[in-house]
């Protein structure tokens, strides 16, 4: 059963909604304010927020910028009557799913309510990195193919040009699309993302476009589509694939155009949003079924980044398998290493579900442990099957022995903390030096090593 956490100093309000949801199946946690609100989403797993925006102590802005911080995954809606819609709309471009207006209308509720249930289970599993991370590029990876999108990223950033993101599911194709917008000049303005999977097809308009009021049953106000919401920023359509064909032509006008109109509205609106879309679907092969537009193709297909499966880039395993064992610990409050055998086995595995089954795999892994070092005996048995499956398949590092691989694993995270310490301390060796723990002569000797004189100061 899916939990919702109800957020609103009215207790009424609490009263009504929670008896509404709870009709629909629903669990029910309920807060007077952020701060009660807070104590909860501690306590256990919530699925869903619902919040009003003016509430005393911490209000809901408050509490959405803490879920963007802490809660990423867990989608949140807003609650706004109609003197406050404006305020509502400026939730949303900080992150807020969607809002509902007083009073409440079920369908309504029921429609925004189910788009966050699926939202969330399309994104619990996502792969976050910090900002701070993301404008760095946000991917973990020195393989060559990762190195080409770093250089695709650096050239189309700067520019207003569509992008379509190709690549299987759990990949990185929004870490992708956040790398292209935080290095570009819109990087200030807002970033909305939509993903097509989640929405009912009979509401994808509404969602793109916005709406006027009483343009159709529950349409009690006026609502601004995502299109709006992103002017003057970046629009991230994702699994675009799954927009219905009918719509297709409407978004296709958008995109040569950058005008439309909101449903049942007359008055056109013009926007300027830089599009980004992608999908796990070759939409090639779904234009030849007939299931998606040739010219919305070729239109969204401007500058295509495929992002490589996890197996076609196994040098970038161990990599990711030492930010996970960061991330997790940090996150779990423990320090635990990982035997060197299991290093071994993952790099034989050919990774069906890409870099989220290697996160959920480590986070599991570190939770089982027994002691500080997760060893054979946490791995689950159907992983072990799958490897073995393979056994017989050539290995990639077969070629040498694995000590030499991990040797050459442990000397390139060594040169990217030199590089990193380096760039911190705007080249100054002395400083970059007592930062790593090493003496001026000792980094000099590593920095000979590794190629990198030319930082010297």
């Amino acid at each position: 059963m899916n939990k919702i956490l109800i957020v609103d100093d009215e207790l009424n309000m609490r009263l009504v909604l929670t008896a509404m949801l709870k009709k629909e199946g629903y669990e029910i946690a309920s807060a007077a304010d952020g701060s009660e609100a807070l104590s909860i989403l501690k306590s256990g797993p919530i699925d869903a927020v619902i919040t009003d925006l003016k509430m005393p102590n911490v209000d809901g802005m408050e509490l959405l910028n803490h879920m963007n911080d802490k809660h990423p995954a867990i989608p949140v809606i807003i609650i706004t009557a109609h003197g406050t819609v404006a305020t509502a709309v400026e939730a949303l471009k900080k992150g807020a799913l969607d809002y509902i207006t007083k009073p409440f209308d079920l369908d309504e509720l029921k429609n925004v309510i189910s788009k966050a249930m699926k939202t969330r289970t399309l994104k619990e599993n996502e792969l976050f990195l910090p900002p701070e991370d993301i404008e760095r590029a946000g991917i973990i990876g020195t393989s060559k193919s990762i190195k080409d999108i770093f250089e695709a990223i650096k050239r189309v950033a700067p520019t207003t040009t569509t992008i379509l993101i190709t690549g299987e599911t759990g990949t990185g194709k929004e870490l992708v699309a956040d790398a292209i917008h935080y290095n570009s000049p819109r990087k200030k303005n807002p970033l909305i993302k939509i993903n097509c999977a989640a929405i009912a097809k009979t509401l994808m308009e509404s969602e793109l476009f916005g709406h006027e009021k009483g343009a159709y049953t529950g349409a009690a106000v006026t609502k601004p589509g995502k299109f709006e919401l992103a002017h003057k920023g970046t629009l991230f359509l994702d699994e675009v694939s799954e927009i219905p064909r009918d719509m297709q032509v409407k978004l296709l006008r958008v995109l040569q155009e950058q005008e439309f109109e909101r449903v049942g509205g007359l008055r056109t609106i013009k926007v300027d949003v830089r599009i980004i879309a992608a999908t796990n679907q070759n939409l090639l092969q779904q234009v030849q079924a007939g299931n998606f537009r040739e010219d919305l193709y070729y239109r969204l297909n401007v500058f295509p980044i495929e992002v490589p499966p996890l197996r076609s880039r196994k040098e970038d395993i161990l990599p990711l398998t030492d930010y996970f064992l960061e991330k997790f610990n940090k996150k779990l409050a423990v320090s635990v290493n990982m035997e060197q055998e299991v290093k071994e086995m993952f790099l034989r595995h050919d990774w069906p579900g890409n870099i989220r089954e290697l996160e959920n795999l480590i986070e599991r892994m570190i939770l089982l442990a027994q002691n500080d070092t997760v060893t054979m005996r946490e791995i689950p048995e159907e992983f072990k099957a799958a490897v073995n499956k393979i056994a017989a398949a050539p290995l990639e590092t077969s070629k040498k022995p694995f000590k030499n691989y991990m040797r050459d694993h442990v000397e390139n995270v060594e040169k990217q903390m030199i590089v990193k310490m380096l760039e911190e301390a705007g080249g100054n060796v002395t400083k970059a030096a007592q930062q790593l723990g090493l003496s001026r002569k000792g980094l000099q000797l590593k920095m000979i090593k590794y190629n990198l004189r030319k930082d010297m100061k």
